[in-house]
């Protein structure tokens, strides 16, 4: 290797992070240093994002603002914008030293081998499988990947484009990387796909996520001092939760009693221009079939307004549907018009306002529903994930944490205080804190020394 100090800059989703990590021991194995600042690196890779517009302009900020370093060190551009736009980046921005799709990061030990400028972006239907990752220095909650790529084709999304079809690992892969993480003192285990409830379909010829959660609870026995505490479920799609699925979440304690379902709609019209295989029967039913089974599951999802073509009668519809619902973490996004889909040659496209004051109608809604919530939790004694010190006195430690029902950097915290006086606890920690206040999204109480 030419160079030995990298500094990888991560943008967009969860997704990208678990790369990043690959990367990172991709590095490291190959003799090179992963440092914790652009100053110091020889070498800086931006992992882009390309979902949406907002996501490309914060990506391609982080490109020049790589560019303006003093060091001039050298510069990869990798990820979804990568494998989406590379060509135009090589020719737009020559201070970019290497581009790389998001199937190439094995080439990065030796991309600087030759002097020549290469512009890489890998066959979108093949899977980085990483012998290893670069985990953060506290890696109490960590990622798992168990597919690649989405077969839905929605109108909306790009992702089959640049992630290319729909990819289940093989389950002894899965599983060996779960129990390296659980022996590295992972407590969070966040399973992640462009559709995870879609696992196992292409590979095994039927839905398997039901069975592979049995397997991951089994990690490290049935001491929960073991293995993975909480199993966190994201990216579902609504019509792939089936009963198995239902029944797995509910009577097993490893499980999150939260699941992440993106319905982006509920209206007929809508969904079925989107190309999405929900309706909105199916949609009311599966939301009945989880509460009913896990009576305090946390359902997380998302909505898009303003899609072309949304009426004021499907908006309402959906309005209505949030307020009735009452979803526990609900995100809403004005869409974004992308090129390259079906949505974004559609002739009926909504003004940017309009879809803007949509989203920020039903946010306002979802703020009351939120806090009603949480009023519901004081009182109650909540098991919370340590993740750090906010603030510390004479007298008492603040902590910042997380239950169950939050996933991080995506919904609330729970803040909590102890007596300075006693043991400090520690990130990855799991402590019991009798809830005594409620905001819009987050918590706050005083620890309970009754460590689980």
């Amino acid at each position: 290797m030419k160079y030995k100090k990298l500094y990888i800059e991560t943008l967009g989703c969860p997704k990208n992070f678990n790369d990043s990590e690959g990367i990172g021991g991709i590095w490291e194995q190959a003799g090179g240093e992963i440092v914790s600042s652009p100053e110091e690196a020889e070498v800086v890779l931006v992992n882009t994002c390309g979902f949406i517009n907002d996501a490309k302009v914060e990506s391609i900020d982080a490109i020049f603002d790589m560019t303006r370093l003093s060091g001039k060190p050298k510069l990869i551009v990798s990820g979804c914008l990568a494998q989406r736009y590379g060509q135009q980046l090589a020719e737009e921005i020559p201070e970019i030293d290497y581009i790389m799709g998001v199937n190439d990061y094995e080439k990065l030990p030796s991309v600087f081998d030759s002097d020549r400028k290469l512009y890489e972006s890998g066959a979108p239907d093949c899977f980085n499988e990483f012998s290893s990752r670069r985990l953060p220095e506290t890696h109490y909650s960590a990622t798992l990947r168990i597919a690649e790529g989405c077969s839905n084709c929605c109108a909306y999304c790009v992702i089959p484009q640049i992630r290319g079809p729909y990819r289940s690992r093989p389950q002894e892969t899965i599983l060996k990387e779960a129990e390296g993480l659980a022996e590295a003192g992972v407590r969070e285990l966040i399973l992640i796909a462009q559709d995870l409830t879609g696992y196992g379909q292409d590979l095994y010829g039927r839905l398997c996520l039901a069975d592979l959660l049995r397997k991951l609870c089994r990690i490290g026995g049935d001491d929960l001092s073991k293995g993975f505490r909480w199993i966190r479920l994201m990216y579902c799609y609504e019509d792939k939760i089936t009963d198995e699925l239902i029944d797995v979440i509910a009577t097993e304690d490893r499980i999150c009693k939260y699941i992440d379902i993106p319905l982006q709609h509920v209206s007929d019209d809508v969904l079925k221009v989107m190309r999405r295989r929900s309706t909105s029967d199916s949609i009311h039913s599966t939301i009945g079939r989880l509460r009913s089974a896990v009576p305090n599951i946390h359902i997380r999802t998302t909505f898009i307004t303003g899609f072309p073509g949304e009426s004021e009668e499907d908006f309402e519809e959906l309005a209505d549907f949030a307020e009735e619902t009452r979803f526990e973490r609900l995100g809403v996004f004005a869409y974004s018009q992308e090129e390259g889909t079906p949505a974004g040659e559609m002739e009926n496209q909504i003004d940017e306002e309009v879809k803007k004051a949509r989203a920020d109608s039903i946010m306002r809604l979802q703020l009351d529903i939120s806090r009603e919530h949480n009023e519901e939790k004081v009182g109650s004694i909540m098991n919370v994930l340590v993740e750090g010190v906010d603030e510390e006195t004479d007298d008492y430690v603040t902590y910042i944490g997380r239950s169950e029902y939050d996933a991080p950097e995506i919904d609330g915290s729970v803040i909590f205080t102890a007596p300075a006086s006693e043991r400090r606890f520690e990130p990855g920690e799991f402590v019991s804190v009798l809830i005594e206040d409620a905001f819009d999204y987050d918590l706050a109480g005083t620890a309970v020394r009754e460590k689980n």
